[in-house]
Parts: structure tokens; sequence; C-alpha cells
């Protein structure tokens, strides 16, 4: 497009020759990163999080460069009232409250496997110790460089391994006085007394201690010249190319230490961060010849803000909040000095790089962290052409040439995994830096992965009609066993409607014709449908809803053209809530495949069983009288980054059947302020003529450093919903599930090593020793190292065995009617997901209670 064009798009007309709103620099320890605009704290300027401009002391070593950055920020601020999010949930201590589990937490069914896993066991020099102070300055010194820099004049007391964040000291040794005076000298001849006092003595246990650990072995990860992108480390020296997809990827590792049940250990895990090569800017062209003049600033909004973009100038990852089209690189902001510079000159002076279209806008990030002293960083501005796209959007997960190629260099095999991560421990073995840093801390590494026993409790028997099936656990599915079965529960397909565009008359046709050969083994009768053919737009299929679909409508089939989202989100919002209806979208493509029609065609009429209020399948339920919640968040976007909490809950003993609680804003504090758990103790009342003596609740969606708000704010709420009744007191377990873990397990079998079965439990070694946990591998994957999920009981008055526990956590992942195998998940915390993900990304408002008892948001 013509920079006449671009300028017009981008608001050029608008903008100043100078901005009317000075920016700030955020000026930080080098590399400096992007400038900042200011934001309104009543300061004419804001310095950010970084130096202050003063006399810089009698040195300014690379070391002391090297200790500021170190990342030891992080463990000051949690000391000073927790400013930082405590990643590790440190302090969360459940397992005293249980007194089932307090002697022991482990299960003993099933047959025990020897494994092997990504943990490395940390040792320490007997009766080490970390040595804590405090350090004041007399004249207060409120530059933090300044400060460091006056206390390590005095190497030959405190000695040259020390850490240090501008107020707290820690040494590996404990000086000879509990309060030491130092003198030292600032550049322009000021003595400062410097007075270093002894506060604490920590054990090698300790929070602070375990939150040290991480902060030295970052600096290690440094020394090797890995590069910090979020809270990975990455090699960008070894980068790994896919030129035809325009798609680089960094190798690198993901790293923790914590105490686990009998020691200190490192968990570490090959991550890889997947860049592209193309800019946000390349992005906009791309939009502007797409929608053209008139969509294109609302296109860039929808494609862009929440993206993650890294800036190779100083290979730091912002995600963009907004776009500022009033500003482009011609205008100036205000340095640290308060003298005016362009984006143009600062990029050239500061990094040397060159902007080359000169009316692109501004993009906006918002940090989350906040600066000295608890002040707001003003927003980052970033130039759309230095900033460079990670990750993948749905576009590239859905083309399977891509993923195919891509899966070759990032999924690897379990033997493929633990030669990177015993190859990156011999580089920290063989590393004389590195080993000296370990020395000197008093500090040593195992050579090899930690191995330890984990069970394999029995394959569940599924199900079916009448019948009962065994399958293969290492099968991903078992639809081959169950095929020509009775469902357990068929509802009729009559009063439907099956709605199709023009040219897609065939395919529609072939799809009613194959449903009605597949569903007569199912036990399923099938009625003609009334078809309806429209025209591709989205107004037309509103329109053939809104004249067709009546309160005797069982169910609604939609041949989509095309996957565009404007479409299904019509459907899915008329259907779910003006006129409750369930709906079944299949996209033309799928169909077009003869060969597959049959098999595809099954699947279809399965989800339309369950959609209706069917049930196809289960596991046998020991428990009685047994009520299982499923609690997912979903973060909307669309909907200024509100997070959707969908709640599920059974309504039968077999657990085949749930009702819908609700969905609600998930707050700072508050997940359930909307749901009302009475109504679901009401529809078991109505199936069942008693209430649940026991209810367990899965919840899922519980980010690093949320622990503490489930225990202390939602476990209360959902004790206080149940005193709604007098006399009712139902045992009540609360299971944090989290499926994002780094922790990795390997089976050996024929002298190699691979994935552990399914059924595989793991409650020993490198779980928490104050949490009631365990990990279930519990699905079986066919390429690439299987991710176990990790299970965290935080509430539990039911006393249940842990054999009983993890049993039941098991049985439940067989129950998820949308694939006929076992997911990671239990199935009803795999429906609330499912049912705040329609919600949040096509409903965006509170579907119908009338379907609240139908799997319709499969």
């Amino acid at each position: 497009m013509s920079g006449r064009a671009r300028s017009r798009a981008r608001g050029r007309a608008r903008v100043p020759e100078a901005s009317t709103q000075p920016v700030a620099p955020r000026l930080a320890p080098a590399p400096e990163p992007a400038p900042t605009r200011p934001v309104s704290t009543g300061e004419s300027e804001l310095l950010g999080r970084g130096r202050q401009r003063g006399p810089s002391g009698a040195v300014g070593r690379k070391d002391v460069v090297e200790v500021i950055s170190a990342g030891f920020k992080e463990m000051s601020l949690a000391e000073r009232g927790g400013r930082r999010r405590d990643f590790h949930d440190f302090g969360v201590n459940t397992r005293k409250a249980m007194e089932h589990v307090k002697e022991s937490k482990t299960g003993v069914s099933g047959s025990l496997i020897r494994l092997i896993t990504n943990y490395i066991r940390l040792s320490s020099r007997p009766q080490w110790a970390l040595y804590q102070y405090h350090v004041d300055y007399n004249p207060q010194m409120e530059s933090r460089r300044l400060r460091t820099v006056l206390l390590f004049m005095h190497d030959k007391i405190l000695g040259t391994t020390r850490v240090f964040d501008g107020s707290i000291l820690f040494l590996p040794k404990k000086l000879e006085k509990k309060v030491t005076e130092l003198l030292s000298q600032t550049r322009d001849g000021q003595n400062v007394k410097v007075t270093v006092t002894l506060t604490n003595e920590l054990p090698p246990t300790s929070p602070t201690c375990l939150q040290f650990y991480n902060i030295v072995f970052r600096r290690l990860l440094k020394m090797m010249s890995l590069q910090q992108i979020g809270r990975n480390y990455y090699n960008p020296q070894d980068p790994i190319m896919i030129p035809q997809h325009r798609i680089m990827v960094w190798p690198g590792y993901t790293t923790s230490i914590l105490q686990y049940e009998n020691s200190v250990m490192l968990c570490a895990d090959v991550s890889h961060k997947i860049l592209r090569s193309e800019t946000v800017l390349d992005v906009m062209y791309q939009l502007y010849e797409q929608f053209g003049e008139h969509r294109f600033q609302e296109a860039c909004s929808k494609e862009l803000i929440g993206v993650i973009v890294l800036t190779r100038y100083n290979n730091k990852t912002y995600r963009i909040d907004d776009i500022d089209w009033v500003q482009n690189p011609r205008n100036t902001f205000k340095k640290a000095d308060g003298s005016q510079i362009s984006y143009i000159e600062y990029y050239k002076k500061q990094y040397s790089t060159d902007i080359t279209d000169l009316n692109q806008p501004v993009l906006v990030s918002q940090p989350k962290r906040q600066g000295p002293g608890g002040t707001t960083i003003g927003p980052i501005c970033l130039i759309p052409e230095l900033c460079y796209l990670t990750g993948m959007t749905d576009k590239i997960r859905s083309d399977f040439n891509v993923m195919r190629d891509l899966s070759v260099h990032t999924r690897l095999t379990p033997k493929q995994r633990e030669q990177r991560l015993c190859r990156f421990m011999d580089y920290i073995q063989k590393d004389d830096n590195v080993q000296k840093e370990l020395s000197d801390w008093g500090l040593q590494f195992d050579t090899e992965l930690h191995s330890l026993s984990g069970r394999v409790v029995p394959s569940e028997k599924i199900h079916q009609g009448g019948k009962m099936f065994d399958y293969n656990p290492q099968a991903a599915e078992w639809s081959r066993e169950t095929r020509g079965a009775y469902l357990i529960n068929p509802i009729p397909l009559e009063n439907w409607v099956l709605i199709f565009t023009r040219r897609n008359v065939d395919v529609a046709r072939s799809l009613f014709q194959t449903l009605g050969k597949v569903v007569n083994a199912m036990g399923i009768r099938m009625e003609k449908p009334l078809m309806i053919e429209v025209e591709d737009r989205s107004e037309a299929f509103l329109k053939a809803l809104q004249s067709n679909v009546t309160q005797s409508t069982r169910i609604v089939v939609c041949v989509l053209p095309s996957n565009r989202k404007d479409k299904y989100d019509t459907i899915k919002k008329y259907l779910c809530v003006e006129c409750p209806t369930p709906s079944q979208c299949v996209v033309a493509r799928t169909l077009s495949k003869p060969q597959a029609l049959m098999a595809i065609a099954t699947k279809i009429a399965l989800q339309i069983n369950c959609k209706m209020g069917g049930e196809l399948w289960s596991v046998e339920i020991p428990l009685k009288q047994l009520m299982v919640v499923g609690i997912d968040c979903y973060h909307d976007n669309a909907a200024g980054r509100k997070s959707i909490a969908g709640f599920v809950a059974s309504i039968n003993q077999s657990i085949t059947s749930l009702n819908m609680w609700g969905f609600g804003e998930a707050g700072k504090y508050e997940y359930t302020t909307q749901i009302k758990p009475q109504a679901a103790l009401k529809t078991w009342h109505a199936h069942n003529k008693c209430l649940p003596g026991r209810i367990i609740v899965y919840r899922d969606g519980v980010g690093d450093g949320q622990l503490n708000t489930v225990v202390n704010y939602e476990v209360p709420q959902l004790l206080d919903c149940l005193k709604y009744l007098t006399d009712y007191n139902p045992k009540l377990s609360v299971i944090v599930v989290k499926k994002r873990v780094n922790a990795r397990f390997f089976s050996q079998a024929g002298g190699r090593l691979q994935n552990p079965p399914p059924g595989t439990v793991i409650d020993t070694d490198v779980t928490r020793p104050e949490w009631y946990d365990f990990y279930i591998v519990s699905q079986s994957v066919r390429v690439g190292t299987v991710t176990p999920t990790h299970y965290n009981v935080v509430y539990d008055s039911s006393n249940l065995k842990p054999d009983y526990m993890q049993r039941l956590t098991y049985k439940l992942c067989h129950m998820y009617y949308n694939w006929p195998g076992v997911i990671r998940v239990p199935a009803p915390c795999q429906y609330a997901h499912k049912l705040a993900f329609l919600v949040g990304q096509s409903i965006h408002r509170e579907p119908s209670l009338a379907l609240a008892d139908r799997l319709y948001y499969l």
C-alpha cells in the first residue's frame, strides 16, 4: 500500500510534530528496554525501576551489574509484602489440617514400576546455612547501584561470594560480629557509614533459601550464555531454522529448585521458544491489503492485542495491550535527564537500529510489575517494525504441514529428552565458572537424573449398553471395542433441523444418509430432518434459525461452508441464549472425504446424542451418593480480559449425567460469586430423592501463585454454600488440577526409555511434603513425551484413603464423551472447560438454564 494510504489508515493527519503527552523512558540495567509513557501519578517524570543518575562511586565493576540484574528482586519483594506473585506457592501448607494423611499420603494398589524423572538432587555441605543481613546507610543513599558499589568496596571482610538487592545481603559465611560497621567514600569524597546487621540464619529447606537457590541457578544459566525470555532460558546461538514456514525455534530449558519429600531437587525440562520471522509491521501490511482502509484498525486490534512479541535489540518479550494510532516514530518523549528525543533517534543511538517506516503507529504494553516503592511503571511504547511475533496463531496450528515440520524438533521422545537433559547437566558439571560459583556457595548437583518407584493401577472396564469391555490401555481409544454396541441412554433423533448452504447440498445429504447407517447400531431411532438451504451469510443462518426452530426442536445441525468464527458465534449465541436448543456445527470440508465419512458420522452421532441428554458409556464408581464437580476458567479477551469460570456437576450415581451450575466471572479473590450450588443440590435431590453424602470438587485453571486464593477464599465459599440446608453436612474434597507441569517420567522397557503406561501414579519423592498431592499419567501418546497431571488435595473432610482418591480420579478420566479414550483430566473438569470456552469465545453472555441438563457445549 502507498505511504499516503498508510498515513490515512494510521491517523497521521492527527499526529502533531511533537507528542502532546511527553513520554518518559524506562531506565534499567543494561540492556535498556523501550521507552515508556508516563502514567498519571502526579509526578512530572517517571523513572520506572531503573538506576538514578548520580554519583557512581569509586568503582563500577561488571560483577556489580551482574549481581543487580541477577533476579534477586523477587526474593526481596516477596519478603516486603508479596508485591510479586509467588510462582511456587510457598507458605501454603494444606496437609497439616488432614489427619488421615499426616503420616502417609501414598497409595499401595497396583503394580510397581521403576521410573526415571527429570529431577536432579541438590546437596550442600554439612551444617550448611545461608546468612541474611540487613544493610543500612548513613547518610541514606537512594541509588541502588551506588548502595551496591559502596558495600562491595569491602571484599576482604564480606568476601566475593554474595547476593545483594539494595538492602538485603546474603552470604555463605557468618561475619565475626552481629553488627559490622564499614566506612565507604563516594567519588565526590562524601563519607558513608555502612552498617551490616545479621537478621537471620536460614536452614537449607526454608522458603527464602529455596528462592535463593533458584536465583543462584539463574545466574549459572547466564554464565552458560543462555538468554532469559519470560521465566525460561534459551540459547539464541543455536537456533533451529524452519525457513519454508518462516519460523525459528530457540532451544532452552525451564528450571525450578524446590523442597520435595526427602531432599531439595532441581526440576529441569526442555523448552522451545517459537519465533516468527514476521514483524508486527509485516502483519499490519497484510491486514491492510486484506481488509482495506476502513476496517484496518479494527482488524489490527483483533489480530494483535494480546499477542506476545520479542524485541531482538534486547531479547525481551512484551504483551501488546493497545495500539496508539496517534503516535509514530517521529514523535518525541522525555528522557530521564529531561531532554526530548524522538523514537528514531533513540533506537539509532541506543541500539544502532534504523526505523524505515515513519508512519507506523506505536504499540503499547502495560507492565504488570511495580517499580520501587510500589510506584506504577508507565506503559512501554514499542515500534511494530522492531517487534517479532512469538508463539503460534490458530492459523498456524491448523496448518498440518507447519505442525508436522515443527513437531520434528519440539516433540521429543523420552530418549531424546533424557539425552538433552543429560547434556545440560554435563555443561553444568564441566563449566569451570559454574562449578566455582557452586563451590563458593557450598552447593553441588548429582550427576544423574533421579530414579523412583511408581505404581500402575489396574485398567478400567468400559460399560456400554449392558455389556462390559476390556480395552488396551496403550491404545489411543476404545471405539473399536465398543463398535456395534447400544449406548447406555440413546435419545431418538426426531424433530431436528439440518441447515446448509446451496453449494453444500450434496454434502448435507451424504451426512444425513450416513447418519442413518450408523445410528441403528447405537440404538438411536432417527427421523428425517427439516432440511433448510440458506445463503452463505451469517444473517441467512440466523434468519433460518429464527423462522424454523421451535420449542419442540430437539437439535439443530448446521453444515458450515467454512470455519469462519462469525457464523459459528451467531448460531451458538442464538441457540444458547435466545432460543435454547442444542446444536451441532460441522464444516463441510470435514465431510468431503468419502472414505472417512462413516467414522466422522459416527462421532457426530455420538455428539448429537450427548447434546440431547443421552449417555454413552460408564466405568464402575464404587462410592455411593457421590457428586463430582468440575470447575475451570477461560480468559475472555473480547470482554475486557475477564476470566469466565465454568461449573459443572454430576447428578446421578454413575456420573454419566451432568448438570451445568452456570458460569461466573473469576475475580481476584472470588471465583464463585455468580454460581449457586444450591441449584445443583436441588437437581441431585430431584434425581436421587436424597442429597449427596460426598462432594468432590476438581478445580482446574489455577495458575502459579493462585493456590492461596483457592484455599483461603474459594474453599470457604463452597463451605458457606453448603450451610444453607440445616442438618446437612456432606463430606467435601477440593482437588486442584494442574496440567501445565514440568515434571516428566520415563520407564525402561527392552533397554530403552519410553513413556510410562496409562494409570501410572507417582506419590513419592517428587511430591511436596506440605501438600497432599500426586501425579497421574492417564493418557497414552503416540508421539513425544507424555505430560503427567498434578493433583493437589487442598481440602478433604471425606477421609478417603489416598488409594481411593487416586483410583477415582483415574476412573473419571475415562468419562469424557467427546473422545472414546482416556484424557488428561477428570471429565467434569473438561466439561467445565468446554462450557467456559464456549461462553468466553462465542457467546459472551450467560447461557440459558433450560439447557443445563445437557452437554450442549461439547
